[in-house]
């Protein structure tokens, strides 16, 4: 029986390993394909197929249950892409009808390219059984989910066809969406799909568990039938036209406006891109999720600006995100007013070089100007960064930065030490080719008038991720005149360690697919102040993931916050703050569970409760949806915090509710509104946003804001945009 059971142990170890160097023939052929999603042109009968998946979820050691074939040809001009997708049936989960769809709560499926062969940076194209497409760009070998850009648009086009047990697919993707070098013969490939019926997801190239679904450390081989050419990306002419009438009910200030301009896009030889943006408006762009604050400290949020996205890893991924990222796109486009809000800091211009000067190396240039408001005291600011990344060993590579925010000129109002802020630094990033070993060792400092010369940012993280165990550890040292204009630094004056030890456990039976125990200690010292322990947050969690995908989690954390200064946690006018130069130990415990997102209706609760600094904290976060498909979704989140502290320090009860829904009439009309309320923000704030994308990329959008004060229920702003896009390939 021993001697059986090493065999077969063997013999799974033998078909893993010839399943990571699977590979297929891209045949050339002489005449196109029209995508109507019908495979029924005879030449798919000649092509191979990329097939034998396998299953990633609830397992990940078994062929997959329900079988996918992705075959492919190519001419000089596309690449030509039919799939099969087998399922139990036609009862299909659809979110709604609108581009860049997400993927983790419906059917669909993604191909991943790594044209560069690198590891690192891939296209995503995908698709869902209504034919909706989506694309995106993954970077940072696919290790995180910040490296997964979905904002990314490209032309091409795409269909699907439903049958009784399959569904068909037909993608048509000019090679001018791509960037290779000139003469390759293979890309890095892989897929994975998501199937809500049989509870399953699965991936051509096997992908343990304890990865994320778009690793590309686990990729196989597309073989070009005939060397490539150039990769001919044409000229992409982007103007905009925009009406807007706006009201501020609290200045009484009527405003009309009229704005013209655009953006350009243009390749530079195979790998580079050159992105130009003259007189940019976002006002199309999603609006931002409030949230409710109660720390001392700012809270990050997405780039969503198109301008910004391409290749954007190549400028924000140096530091540590959470504590010590020297550049922070955001920034760009925002300034502070004289009463210290934050408004608008309009952008004049910007250029943005990045990509592949070949195999090893990785270019990155912006430079964006912005416009001077005196009445707000806000001076014209010059914003640039130069970026290079070169690839060693397998899928690691070493990064240089240089940093420089200067004003553009001589202003009264501008005081001395910040006139300009330079940053310079090296990174390192280590991945392993099976992506077992990851971390990030980095140096950085800064450069303003007047330094004391502590302004140096220092980190190093490493990560040791297998089946059963995932040790984390993360140091940051930040000191107190480390500035970084561009940048989120969250504070100054800080050591930081993080290890945190994770043990997973695979029951082989039961209901439950996944379970693990975590320990995840953070402290902080105040280097300045010899090292005085600031604070320290001690989370014990446990985790199950079930296998129809639910997912429970409960957890402690015991804390410690030594004040500096006063702070009201409560945000509330006029109230007593907690006395600084004085330290806090409270301890809470949470509970979350997710339901199973494949639901028509699905939902999440998270209960809190504990110690608050010298008081006490009930805290509920709840969201649900619900799925009308394919042209209705529904989402409802929900904040609640009761802050009770002594008197005479202030309690307050937090509310923050947030509805949005979404109506696809089409595959091309949209109609999208989010309505947030926060008490503690005292702010009610309508978006709505009705978009017709009336051609490939050009979209006509109508924009609809309004924002009321909580308490008196009394206007305080309102616009309405009419913008006009259009993409032009010349």
């Amino acid at each position: 029986m021993k001697s059986i059971s090493s065999l077969f142990t063997i013999l799974l170890v033998a078909s893993f390993a010839l399943g990571q160097n699977k590979k297929f023939t891209v045949k050339h052929i002489s005449e196109p394909i029209s995508p109507d999603g019908v495979l029924d042109e005879p030449i798919w009968a000649t092509a191979e197929s990329a097939a034998d998946f396998w299953e990633y979820f609830p397992l990940d050691s078994i062929q997959a249950r329900q079988q996918t074939d992705i075959k492919m040809l190519y001419d000089d001009k596309n690449l030509y892409i039919g799939i099969t997708v087998y399922a139990d049936g036609k009862n299909y989960a659809i979110e709604s009808l609108r581009r860049d769809f997400r993927a983790g709560n419906s059917d669909n499926i993604t191909l991943l390219f790594d044209t560069f062969n690198d590891g690192t940076t891939a296209f995503m194209f995908g698709t869902n059984p209504l034919g909706v497409r989506r694309e995106g760009l993954i970077s940072g070998g696919g290790g995180g989910t910040g490296g997964f850009n979905t904002t990314w648009d490209v032309k091409w086009k795409g269909d699907s066809k439903i049958y009784d047990t399959y569904y068909t697919s037909e993608m048509v993707i000019p090679l001018t969406s791509f960037k290779f070098r000139e003469g390759e013969t293979k890309w890095r490939f892989n897929s994975y799909r998501f199937d809500t019926q049989s509870n399953e997801q699965s991936t051509w190239i096997n992908i343990p568990r304890n990865q994320l679904i778009f690793s590309l450390a686990f990729m196989g081989d597309m073989v070009f039938e005939r060397p490539l050419g150039k990769s001919r990306t044409p000229l992409a002419i982007i103007p905009y036209i925009n009406t807007i009438a706006q009201k501020d009910f609290e200045t009484d200030d009527d405003q009309t406006d009229f704005k013209v301009g655009g953006d350009a896009k243009i390749s530079i030889g195979n790998g580079l891109n050159l992105d130009i943006t003259v007189n940019p408006d976002f006002s199309n762009v999603e609006v931002d999720n409030i949230f409710t604050n109660l720390t001392r400290f700012e809270i990050s949020l997405p780039e969503r600006r198109q301008f910004f996205i391409d290749n954007s890893d190549l400028f924000s991924s140096f530091g540590g995100g959470r504590d010590a990222n020297p550049f922070f796109s955001r920034r760009i486009g925002i300034a502070t007013d004289t009463a210290d809000n934050s408004i608008e800091n309009r952008i004049l211009a910007g250029v943005r070089l990045s990509g592949k000067l070949n195999q090893n190396w990785r270019l990155g240039f912006l430079n964006v100007q912005t416009e001077e408001d005196l009445a707000n005291e806000i001076p014209s600011n010059n914003n640039a960064m130069l970026a290079l990344q070169k690839r060693v060993f397998a899928r690691s590579n070493i990064g240089f930065f240089f940093i420089n925010r200067q004003s553009f000129k001589d202003y009264d109002f501008v005081a001395e030490e910040d006139r300009y802020n330079r940053v310079v630094g090296m990174d390192y990033n280590l991945a392993s080719a099976d992506n077992t070993w990851v971390g990030r060792f980095y140096g950085h400092k800064s450069f303003q008038p007047n330094s004391s010369g502590n302004d140096l940012s220092l980190g190093a993280n490493l990560q040791y991720n297998t089946r059963n165990y995932n040790v984390f550890t993360d140091w940051v040292l930040v000191e107190d005149d480390f500035r970084s204009d561009l940048g989120f630094i969250r504070r100054n004056d800080i050591l930081k360690g993080v290890l945190g030890i994770e043990r997973v456990f695979w029951p082989k039976r039961g209901n439950i697919n996944s379970h693990s125990f975590e320990f995840f200690p953070i402290v902080t010292w105040s280097p300045e102040r010899d090292l005085k322990n600031t604070d320290y947050n001690l989370m014990s969690s446990w985790n199950v993931q079930f296998k129809n995908q639910a997912e429970l989690e409960v957890e402690m954390q015991n804390r410690f916050t030594f004040l500096l200064e006063s702070f009201d946690p409560t945000d509330t006018d006029g109230a007593l703050e907690l006395p600084g130069d004085q330290g806090y130990y409270y301890t809470n415990f949470s509970l979350e569970y997710n339901s199973d997102r494949r639901k028509i209706f699905s939902y999440r609760i998270e209960p809190s409760f504990g110690d608050f600094f010298n008081g006490k904290i009930y805290s509920v976060e709840a969201g649900m949806s619900l799925r009308v498909q394919p042209n209705f979704f529904a989402t409802l989140n929900l904040n609640y915090d009761r802050i009770d502290l002594p008197d005479p320090f202030p309690s307050a009860e937090l509310w923050l509710i947030s509805p949005r829904f979404d109506i696809t009439f089409s595959k091309s009309l949209f109609w999208s509104t989010l309505i947030q309320y926060s008490n503690q923000r005292d702010n009610l704030g309508v978006n709505s946003r009705l978009q017709w994308r009336f051609a490939p990329l050009s979209d006509l959008f109508l924009v609809y804001n309004d924002n009321y004060f909580v308490n008196s229920f009394s206007p305080r702003f309102r616009s309405i945009n009419l913008k006009l896009t259009y993409w032009l390939n010349i």
